[in-house]
């Protein structure tokens, strides 16, 4: 599995995101930064929706490198408890199934499924799914 960057899934069977966290707040954000303030972190696998929104259009390129048929899509915030708040893809539910609060998994999905050698990027769907 290739990322679409660099250290942003952990190498694990079941990959989680890698935050970072503050060194001396404690506090975790997600990417992680590449600095020296931050040390990178997996984050859970588990999460609830925090918010979201249906993407509707083709977004611009640079930076969208995905497919140039555009498909609607929609886009989460994703509450990790005791961590951060993470936007990602939200896949494998219908939009009109979309509830705040719904439990999440963490899934890597393509950017663009039809390319021959996928990046994946960050996704969740819902945990009965998982």
């Amino acid at each position: 599995m290739k990322a679409i960057a660099e250290g942003l899934f952990t190498d694990e069977p079941d990959p989680r995101l890698v935050g970072g966290k503050d060194r001396e707040s404690g506090r975790i954000v997600f990417p992680c930064p590449e600095n020296d303030r931050f040390e990178p972190v997996p984050l859970s696998r588990t999460g609830t929706l925090w918010s979201y929104t249906i993407q509707r259009f083709r977004p611009k390129s640079p930076p969208y490198t995905g497919p140039e048929a555009f498909t609607p899509f929609p886009v989460a915030y994703v509450e990790l408890p005791g961590e951060t708040i993470v936007e990602a893809r939200l896949v494998d539910v219908d939009f009109g199934d979309i509830a705040i609060g719904m439990p999440l998994v963490f899934t890597p999905t393509p950017l663009d499924p039809q390319a021959a050698d996928p990046v994946m990027i960050p996704a969740f769907r819902p945990a009965e799914a998982a």
